[in-house]
């Protein structure tokens, strides 16, 4: 299963990348975010977090791994849980004044579940579709105040 979004905002490209590659603000653009944690790492590749995620009504845990930092260009995670593993890459272009933002989240899903996921195209087609709306709005609000 596989979501791209891209969305473009009039904020400069550091102030976005720096805003989306500290993981713990998936709170602010991401709907089915209940909570995202830093466990252990600054940030930069290694960095683990732990993401608490409600999807179709069930809450579940993940686990993410910071797997590439470029800072500006890219940033991308892997997520796993006894179900499922999770790739999210964020490409960037633009400049100091707007930025264009490639959001990728592709899911594999493990066990049992992997007979269950063809059923489940319509909500992550919603999940793709709230991320983006998400990403959207947070990055617009950081482009007019300063913080999102």
């Amino acid at each position: 299963m596989r979501i791209i979004r891209t969305v473009t905002a009039d904020v400069p490209l550091s102030a976005a990348f720096a805003f989306l590659s500290d993981f713990t603000t998936t709170m602010q653009w991401d709907p089915g975010t209940v909570r995202t944690e830093r466990v252990l790492g600054d940030g930069g590749v290694g960095t683990t977090y732990l993401n608490v995620s409600s999807f179709m009504g069930r809450q579940s845990e993940l686990t993410y791994e910071v797997v590439t930092v470029e800072p500006g260009r890219r940033f991308a995670l892997r997520g796993e849980n006894t179900t499922l593993v999770a790739h999210d890459v964020m490409t960037f272009g633009g400049d100091e004044h707007r930025t264009e933002l490639t959001y990728e989240a592709t899911f594999t899903f493990k066990g049992l579940a992997r007979f269950v996921a063809p059923l489940l195209t319509p909500a992550f087609t919603k999940l793709g579709d709230d991320a983006e709306r998400g990403l959207q709005t947070a990055l617009t609000r950081l482009g007019t105040s300063g913080s999102a």
